[in-house]
């Protein structure tokens, strides 16, 4: 089992720093978090030279106001941009892949006005669009698009593993994956197991919250389970804890990679 850790989650200044709290505290990787404005591509040269030091940096998580199922044209023209390069970026450090979701906080069918100002076809039409484009991208670059689902009060896109990975297959591209992530399973899947059973050939990527969204363990989610039925469909990439935390970081964090690590 591998684990990383999201980068705002340790204290230092530096990514060297932060590389050796992360050691300390039993993660095996450091996942970035990719602002707008090509923030990622402007940071090249501090993450090849934190990389040298040996960090260990696999992938990034989208982290901006907007993306690429955006309503608006000019917001998901940008959102694009932006992947495109954090895909370069990764490509460039050797590691796995960027995650985004469609979007996030855009709409839910779940709240009013109910129902969205785009039809369900059109919704299609601009995600396929985009990952297509994304995922050629992502192929030149040695990396993976990784598509996350979101609960439904979050997205009225893709809430389920099964709607990511049918997403994916579409695109015709191995390149588009499913990067899922456990606090949106424990809302949006009847069976969260058999979820990741069912696409496992799609599965690029797993991000680590329980089901109040704290730390593993925190919660009430059976890692137990999850842990096996990840080693029983041969998933042996990384688990970053994308997360709030329940107390000081030093004193939780270490607390939850040694429960991961024991009930593997």
């Amino acid at each position: 089992m591998r684990l990383a850790v999201q980068e705002q989650l340790l204290p230092g200044s530096t990514m060297q720093a932060k590389w050796d709290t992360a050691l300390a505290w039993g993660f095996d990787a450091i996942e970035l978090r990719g602002g707008g404005d090509h923030a990622l591509r402007e940071r090249l040269p501090e993450l090849r030279a934190a990389q040298r030091d040996g960090v260990v940096l696999p992938t990034v998580c989208v982290e901006m106001d907007h993306f690429i199922g955006d309503f608006d044209a000019d917001r998901r023209a940008d959102a694009l941009a932006n992947l495109e390069s954090q895909l370069a970026v990764i490509g460039a450090l050797g590691g796995v892949g960027a995650m985004t979701p469609a979007s996030w906080g855009m709409f839910s069918r779940r709240l009013p006005p109910f129902t969205p100002p785009r039809s369900a076809e059109d919704d299609r039409e601009v995600l396929l669009t985009a990952l297509v484009r994304l995922g050629k991208v992502a192929e030149r670059e040695g990396a993976l698009l990784l598509l996350e689902p979101l609960n439904r009060y979050e997205d009225h896109m893709v809430n389920t593993l099964g709607q990511a990975a049918e997403l994916g297959v579409a695109t015709g591209l191995k390149s588009v994956q499913v990067g899922a992530d456990t606090y949106h399973m424990n809302i949006e899947e009847a069976d969260p197991l058999a979820a990741l059973r069912e696409i496992a050939d799609r599965l690029g990527h797993v991000q680590l919250s329980d089901t109040n969204r704290l730390e593993p363990g925190a919660g009430h989610l059976h890692w137990g389970a999850l842990l096996r039925c990840l080693d029983d469909i041969g998933y042996d990439r990384y688990l970053a804890f994308e997360c709030r935390l329940s107390g000081d970081p030093a004193r939780v964090l270490p607390r939850a990679t040694a429960m991961l690590r024991t009930a593997a």
